[in-house]
C-alpha cells in the first residue's frame, strides 16, 4: 500500500489529503528514477522529466500509475532556456498544481585546468545551474498564483566538501549551484523552500563497474556507500520537513570526510 503523505507534506492552504505533485528532472533513469518512484509510494504524483531517456521514462510512469500515482513523462532540453522555462507550467497544466521540483538532471563530462574551455564550461553551466534556477523561479511564480507553499531540492555532489580538480567545469557548476541554493532560499521564502541534497557516490559510470563501485564505498568511512533509495529518502524527508530551507543533507556515508587528490574513478 502506498505510503500516506503526513499533513506536513500537504502545502499550505490546500485541503488535507489531496496528493502533491512534484516534478522530477532526468528522472528516467539513474537516482531521479529513484527518488521518483519513493515520492510515489509515499504519495505524491510524478511529473517524470526526461531528454534522450523516453523509453525508460515511458517504463516508469506506467509503474508509477500500477502503484496509485498519477505519471506523466515531460520532455525538455534543460539547456534550452524557453524550453526549462516551460516545463513547470506544462506541469501544472497536465497534473493542475506543481508543489515540488528535484533538480536532478546534471551534465557530468569530464575536463580538466589544462583543456578547460567555455564551450564545456557553457554545456554545465546552462544545465546544472540556470536550469534549476528557471525551475525554481517558475515554481515560485505557480505557487504564488495560487496562494500555496512548496519545496526545491537541488542535488549537488559530495565533491563540493572534498574538492579535487577533476571534472572541473561539472564541479564549477554544481559550485555554483551550491551558492544558488542559499540565495533561492532568502529570496523565494516563504511561498518556496531550498534545500541541497550532495550525494555521495551511489552508482557505477562509464569509468567505474559495479565491482570497483563496490571496492571503493568498502573503502569509506562507514564501509559501505550511499544506495540510491538512501538519497530518495533524503529528497522525501526534505520535501515533508516544513522547518527546512537554505541547507545542506550529505548523504554519502562519510566520502566527505575522506580527502582524495583525484576523483573516485582515478
Amino acid at each position: 500500500m502506498p505510503e500516506v503523505p503526513s499533513r506536513r507534506a500537504d502545502p499550505a492552504g490546500e485541503p488535507a489529503g489531496q496528493r502533491p505533485v512534484a516534478l522530477v528532472t532526468g528522472a528516467g533513469r539513474r537516482l531521479g528514477r529513484a527518488v521518483a518512484s519513493r515520492l510515489a509510494e509515499a504519495g505524491w504524483d510524478v511529473a517524470v522529466h526526461y531528454r534522450g531517456s523516453r523509453e525508460e521514462a515511458e517504463q516508469l510512469c506506467a509503474q508509477l500509475r500500477e502503484r496509485g500515482a498519477r505519471a506523466e513523462g515531460l520532455s525538455a532540453d534543460l539547456a534550452d532556456e524557453a524550453s526549462a522555462r516551460d516545463l513547470v507550467p506544462s506541469v501544472a497544466r497536465l497534473l493542475g498544481r506543481v508543489d515540488a521540483v528535484v533538480n536532478n538532471a546534471s551534465i557530468f563530462e569530464y575536463d580538466s585546468a589544462a583543456d578547460f574551455g567555455a564551450a564545456c564550461a557553457l554545456r554545465h553551466y546552462r544545465v546544472n545551474t540556470i536550469a534549476p534556477v528557471l525551475l525554481a523561479q517558475a515554481l515560485h511564480a505557480e505557487l504564488r498564483a495560487r496562494g500555496g507553499r512548496g519545496c526545491v531540492v537541488n542535488l549537488l555532489d559530495q565533491k563540493l566538501w572534498n574538492p579535487n580538480p577533476d571534472h572541473f567545469s561539472y564541479t564549477l557548476s554544481k559550485a555554483a549551484l551550491r551558492e544558488a541554493n542559499t540565495l533561492l532560499a532568502q529570496a523565494l521564502a516563504p511561498e518556496v523552500r531550498v534545500v541541497a541534497v550532495p550525494p555521495g557516490m551511489t552508482l557505477g559510470t562509464e569509468l567505474i563497474d559495479e565491482a570497483r563501485l563496490r571496492e571503493l564505498q568498502g573503502a569509506g568511512p562507514l564501509g559501505q556507500g550511499p544506495r540510491a533509495e538512501d538519497i530518495a529518502d533524503a529528497v522525501l524527508f526534505a520535501l515533508r520537513n516544513p522547518a527546512m530551507s537554505g541547507c545542506e543533507l550529505l548523504v554519502d556515508a562519510g566520502q566527505h570526510l575522506q580527502a582524495r587528490p583525484r576523483d573516485f574513478a582515478f
